[in-house]
């Protein structure tokens, strides 16, 4: 997923990186809200997940690989403006010093991945855990479920922008289908890496959990009334 230095053209480049610029302001603002003295430790343990897990690539097919966007799987434990924040640090870091995606491209890459796959997943995951029941175990679903669902939305958000300023020449159309296409694919993958993290967590700690916050309190009263 991450965009190379010069696959789009200078404005729309331009105009990712003030999107990704406004989006990590506000981020830095918002995100104060999302955390305390006991989940702010948290965060820096998700954005150390994140990047090793994007130093790993699994094959998909015809020399084609995929890594952890962990979009989603920050803004469940974290919440999604703790959680693009922490994605945001991840791909400075990996543009930096790794050579992983380019300077000039840091903004598409933090508009794709840090905003869009932050917010979609946690977008996503409120709503399936709307609708399924109200426990803790429904969490690593709904969790796997905006996982899944944020890696080809981002994949069709790239596609977008390479429609507007794109500057290899390849048609759109393939773009789009080779560009969903394999992301769903890494989707999958993604879900399952999501949704056993989030469990594992859920299982040892729900109260550090930013999307269990309002059931862990729930489990914890009930707790302490059988024991009474």
């Amino acid at each position: 997923m991450h965009v190379p230095d010069g696959f789009l053209d200078a404005p729309t480049s331009v105009a990712t990186g003030v999107v990704a610029a406004v989006g990590v302001g506000v981020a830095l603002r918002k995100a104060r809200a999302e955390l305390d003295d006991r989940t702010a430790p948290m965060a820096g343990l998700v954005a150390a997940f994140v990047f090793a897990g994007q130093m790993i690539n699994f094959p998909v097919g015809a020399g084609t690989s995929g890594h952890l966007l962990g979009g989603a799987l920050a803004a469940v434990l974290v919440g999604p403006w703790t959680g693009a924040l922490c994605i945001s640090v991840v791909l400075l870091v990996q543009g930096l010093f790794m050579a992983d995606g380019g300077l000039t491209a840091l903004g598409t890459n933090i508009t794709l991945m840090a905003l869009v796959g932050a917010f979609v997943g946690y977008g996503v995951f409120r709503l399936v855990l709307a609708v399924l029941p109200r426990r803790l175990g429904s969490v690593p679903v709904a969790a796997a479920v905006g996982a899944l669902v944020s890696v080809p939305v981002a994949a069709t958000a790239f596609t977008l922008l390479f429609a507007i300023g794109g500057t290899a020449d390849v048609a759109v159309g393939k773009v789009l289908t080779a560009m969903v296409g394999w992301h769903l694919v890494i989707g999958v993958g993604e879900a399952i890496v999501t949704g056993l993290v989030v469990s594992a967590v859920v299982a040892s700690r729900p109260d550090l959990v930013y999307g269990a916050r309002g059931l862990a309190r729930r489990t914890s009263l009930r707790t302490e009334e059988v024991a009474a």
